[in-house]
């Protein structure tokens, strides 16, 4: 046989490998690029929501002296500005369909509190006729409680303000957990700083964790009747990540089982309210050497825009970090901080 003819077998044999491949690879583009434009618009859905926490019309209920975290979250608005964001960045603002389809993906959705969160999710209820129905609703707030083996109870906050109550001497006692330890000597917890701390977060965590646990499970009974196969599930979060949640005032959500190409869309999103004005960090590009620095906004004014260009926006210095920016000081522009 001719060289020839072994090439053109060859070819042909190969080129359906190769078309193959090369639609692969495409597809697995274009599941990448939608799985980025999904979460752009969850995760600021979720922001907007959070910001939308802070919208109270009674001025009493803003945020107090007493604690920087002690604020008054107005969930309604966080719920209406969530939908809202989701229907604009899916282009479902004026299809009541559309709209319908995509909270069906949506299992849950938290807005924690200060002294308690807020679950919003599918649940049962008589409409106007008496005849059962399902759809979002918000449950009742769930206080961060703890009980401790001598029965004392206490309701944990976001800080270390607790409302405590002595089994021993059958009295409540409220504020900073140092405040109310010696009025309580017979509540070990509050004896301790750092056992506090650690029940504390635990406590919240765990609290969150099986009641998300509960009404995801309960959701899959409820997708079933809507023909959707996928089940859902609690997605495995980190410690780390779960304490970050539970620093300050905000809203996790949970995105699942959404068609994507050949596989399913699966995301969760935290944003905070950001009721404390923090410094951001922005994160630049030395102009003359390529390298990648980050700096505080409030000495952004140090950096020119002819020496560096700002690429990026982080929340905070360990964000800037993993993304292989390395920090400037402010006094000194040159001086790279050496940690």
């Amino acid at each position: 046989m001719k060289i020839t003819n072994l090439v053109i077998i060859f070819v042909v044999v190969l080129i359906p490998f190769l078309y193959m491949n090369t639609n692969k690879v495409n597809t697995q583009r274009l599941t990448s690029e939608l799985e980025i434009r999904y979460n752009g618009a969850v995760d600021t859905a979720v922001r907007d929501a959070a910001k939308s926490l802070k919208i109270n019309i009674n001025q009493n209920k803003e945020a107090q002296y007493e604690s920087r975290k002690k604020v008054n979250v107005n969930v309604s608005e966080g719920i209406t500005s969530f939908w809202h964001t989701m229907f604009l960045n899916f282009d479902a603002q004026n299809d009541k369909v559309t709209q319908g389809v995509l909270k069906q993906y949506v299992p849950a959705i938290v807005f924690i509190g200060y002294d308690g969160y807020y679950l919003y999710t599918i649940d049962k209820y008589k409409n106007p006729d008496s005849q059962t129905e399902s759809k979002h609703l918000l449950q009742p707030k769930k206080p961060y409680a703890y009980v401790d083996q001598f029965n004392n109870s206490l309701s944990f906050t976001l800080d270390d303000f607790v409302t405590a109550y002595d089994s021993s001497s059958k009295t409540w006692h409220y504020g900073k957990r140092a405040e109310i330890a010696l009025d309580c000597p017979t509540i070990p917890l509050l004896q301790d700083a750092e056992a506090f701390e650690r029940i504390r977060k635990s406590t919240i965590v765990n609290s969150l964790q099986g009641d998300l646990q509960y009404y995801i499970n309960y959701y899959n009974e409820h997708a079933k009747r809507y023909g959707i196969a996928y089940t859902f599930t609690l997605p495995t979060i980190n410690q780390e990540e779960w304490n970050n949640t539970i620093d300050d005032v905000g809203v996790l959500a949970f995105v699942q089982g959404m068609p994507m190409g050949n596989t399913t869309y699966n995301h969760y999103a935290f944003g905070g309210s950001r009721l404390i004005k923090r410094s951001t960090i922005k994160a630049a590009i030395e102009k003359r050497t390529g390298l990648k620095y980050y700096f505080k906004d409030t000495c952004a004014n140090i950096f020119t825009k002819n020496e560096y260009e700002v690429q990026e926006t982080y929340g905070s210095e360990k964000e800037a970090a993993e993304a292989g920016y390395h920090p400037l000081s402010c006094i000194n522009p040159a001086l790279i901080i050496k940690k």
